[in-house]
């Protein structure tokens, strides 16, 4: 998942977040509510510490719950300072300078120092400073709004346009032509009373949606369970369990705990309480959000000429409109079908087995809290992995040191840690990012990839300073992100072990990290991952395909005790497995994103009945009595509305690009790592995704990679 400056999404109606990769059984990301950058004006000696230790990095944590609010106080101040002045211009006077310039230059200053800001809610450790941070954060977003609605900074860009055709650079022309597009999508060209009411609506969906997020950020629901009902669960895992006065075990709905249990709980009453549990987070102040939201997204489709909010955001990515959409999934999951029949019959298999063994009741069908337990009892029983021992081989650091060395010489890039640095909490480690053969400095990213109370709750990369060029002085401004994640802790008696699922996960997700200091765009509007929303995972999807080959997984992997590598036939066991149940995963993805299109072109929804009636039709399994995912489906609140689709549009891309270079011409090949570098990272968004498909692969892309992918194809390639 990849989060950026909220100052765009405001702009576009959607505040971002790399959001989890795989919402099924990948402990993927999820949820956020804004967006996230600051500069150190306030207090210049924190900035000169930091600089001393990491030059160009304009970060610093070292601030108070009261400076955040200063601060932002004076965020607004200093950018409004900079609208009222391009507001002000007379057509006549408009130019490249106090025009273009003029906002670029302060779209880089604000992303920096809003980010800062922002990122303190989904991070530190002291509660009070979250609270000041999601307090910043709505005031922020408010103003976002007024500056996204200035009609006479729209009037500026449209004269500078009218005097200046055919004079601009192409990126250039671009970040016009974008603004101006942006302007009337806030309806700037229409009447004053319709713009009010659009600023009402923008104003109040910021607000929910920061509060939707706030929700699952400190949700810390604990269930108590005995070892007896934690039956089958890794010894060690229930042993290093809190325990009550009582003796009980506390169990959270935090990914290092629910999705162990959910996979080796073989008590289906321990399962049922914690899906019950997981599905019903936040359950009431989320649902009302999340519906109200639909609500709103709509009146503003309305007030726009859009016919539904999906047509309205769909106009701005590849798909373009909904009736694209639409049978892309619906065809998918069509060809999936026989394959989730044959998967559904087999977990019915195991699951009569299990019933008549340990004495439980069968009754004849897949339910909800089943289905993560009987998929992950097919991979062990169909291709012999045992993802308990296999954890064993994956130590935190050896899969830290394998992942960045592979990456440094894919992508010719040489990373360094920068001990000493001033960070949000103490097991956070900066690194600093340079070309490998010229030796430039391109930014910098952070690694805080462990658990804890009131942290952003899934795994995702927050662009904290976008790479950018400062028009005014020619000078290049450094990226710099974050991957923030919740793998499994280290325990007393042993490391941290990462399950398969968090190596890929961490594997995706620092693609997107590679993908915000790779980028090398002039303007802050098109830095990093700021491209189409259902291209954005492409890149890191298609990183993902490192950790299912041998080379790479012999790199960052090998027992914590002994340091052995992992045995050969295991390897071929965990390689053979990678199409197991293809069927209900990818089903399950489809059922995500047709309930997102289908609340966002109906404009008004029952959230649960609307995801129940669904998951019946699609999975043949109905919702949990009491629940609803909709309720901590934190994408749909947090940049992905009428997008989730996006996950599987841009697979198609993402197997594209690996099968058709790295399979062929050799997965650690520099020559088509620099080449990836160069047509796919590089641009950020400076020019459209379907132009840096066809500059990689040299062709139009197409999908017969990803139907292999999907065992939909016999004939492989």
């Amino acid at each position: 998942m990849a989060l950026q400056s909220k100052l765009f999404y405001i702009r576009t109606s959607f505040v971002l977040v790399r959001l989890s990769r795989k919402f099924l059984t990948k402990p993927v990301a999820n949820q956020l509510s804004s967006s996230l950058q600051r500069v150190c004006i306030s207090r210049p000696f924190f900035t000169s510490r930091v600089i001393m230790a990491a030059p160009g990095n304009r970060m610093c944590w070292d601030f108070t719950a009261t400076d955040i609010a200063k601060r932002a106080d004076q965020l607004i101040m200093k950018t409004k300072a900079v609208y009222d002045g391009v507001g002000d211009l007379k057509a006549e006077n408009v130019t490249y300078k106090n025009v273009i310039q003029s906002l670029a230059d302060n779209d880089c200053d604000y992303a920096v120092e809003r980010n800062m800001l922002d990122f303190c809610q989904h991070v530190f450790p002291n509660k009070e400073m979250r609270e000041a941070s999601v307090e910043a954060d709505k005031k922020l977003s408010e103003f976002d709004v007024e500056t996204s609605m200035r009609q006479d900074v729209f009037k500026s860009l449209l004269a500078f346009q009218e005097r200046n055709k055919g004079d601009l650079k192409p990126e250039a022309k671009r970040y016009l032509e974008r603004q101006i597009k942006l302007g009337k999508r806030n309806g700037l060209h229409l009447s004053k009373d319709i713009q009010d009411k659009i600023k009402d609506i923008k104003k109040r969906m910021s607000d929910l949606c920061i509060d939707y997020n706030k929700n699952l950020n400190e949700e810390n629901t604990i269930l108590e369970f005995t070892e007896e009902e934690l039956a089958g669960v890794a010894e060690d895992f229930v042993k290093n369990l809190e325990k009550t006065e009582a003796g009980k075990c506390k169990v959270t709905l935090k990914y290092p705990h629910y999705f162990p249990c959910m996979k080796k709980a073989r008590n289906p009453e321990t399962r049922k309480r914690l899906e019950t549990a997981f599905n019903s987070r936040c359950l009431k102040e989320n649902t009302a959000i999340l519906e109200e939201l639909v609500e709103l997204r709509q009146k503003k489709a309305d007030l726009l000429g859009f016919p539904t909010h999906s047509a309205f955001v769909l106009d701005m990515r590849m798909a373009k409109k909904p009736e694209a959409v639409k049978p892309f999934l619906a065809d998918l999951a069509v060809k999936l079908q026989p394959l989730k029949e044959k998967e559904i019959k087999l977990f019915l298999e195991y699951k009569e087995e299990e019933c008549k063994k340990y004495g439980y009741k069968f009754d004849g069908k897949i339910n909800m809290w089943d289905m993560r337990y009987y998929m992950n009892m097919t991979e062990e029983k169909v291709y012999a992995v045992d993802h308990d021992k296999l954890k064993d081989y994956f130590p935190m650091d050896v899969v830290t040191k394998g992942l960045l060395e592979i990456y440094q010489e894919l992508l010719s890039l040489k990373f360094e840690e920068i001990p000493g640095t001033k960070v949000w909490t103490e097991d956070v480690k900066l690194y600093s990012v340079k070309d490998s053969a010229s030796g430039e400095l391109l930014g910098y990213f952070y690694l805080d990839l462990f658990p804890r109370e009131g942290k952003f709750g899934h795994a995702a990369v927050f662009d904290l300073q976008p790479g950018c060029v400062k028009i005014a002085d020619g000078s290049r401004q450094l990226a710099v992100a974050a991957m923030v994640a919740n793998f499994t802790k280290p325990l007393p008696d042993k490391p941290s072990l990462l399950t398969f699922d968090e190596v890929e996960t961490y594997f995706h997700e620092f693609g997107h990290v590679m993908h915000q200091l790779c980028a090398k765009a002039e303007f802050t509007m098109f830095s990093g991952t700021s491209v189409e929303r259902d291209f954005v995972e492409a890149p890191s999807q298609m990183l993902e395909n490192w950790c299912w080959d041998k080379e790479p997984l012999n790199r960052m992997s090998a027992h914590y005790k002994d340091k052995k590598p992992i045995p050969n036939d295991m390897l071929d066991s965990l390689v053979k497995s990678r199409k197991a149940n293809a069927g209900v995963f990818n089903l399950r993805q489809i059922l995500l994103g047709t309930f997102d299109q289908r609340i966002h072109t109906c404009g008004k929804a029952n959230t649960a009945a609307v995801f129940g009636q669904l998951s019946e039709e699609m999975l043949g399994i109905p919702s949990t009595p009491n629940t609803n995912k909709a309720a901590s489906f934190g994408h749909l609140a947090g940049g992905y509305d009428a997008q989730y689709y996006g996950y599987l549009w841009s697979e198609v891309f993402s197997m594209d690009m690996f099968y058709s270079r790295f399979k062929k011409e050799g997965i650690m090949n520099p020559k088509v790592g620099q080449d990836y570098r160069k047509w796919i990272l590089q641009p950020g968004g400076s020019i459209d995704a379907a132009d840096m498909l066809k500059n990689f692969l040299g062709r139009e892309p197409n999908e017969e990679a990803f139907l292999i992918s999907k065992g939909l194809n016999t004939q492989e390639k």
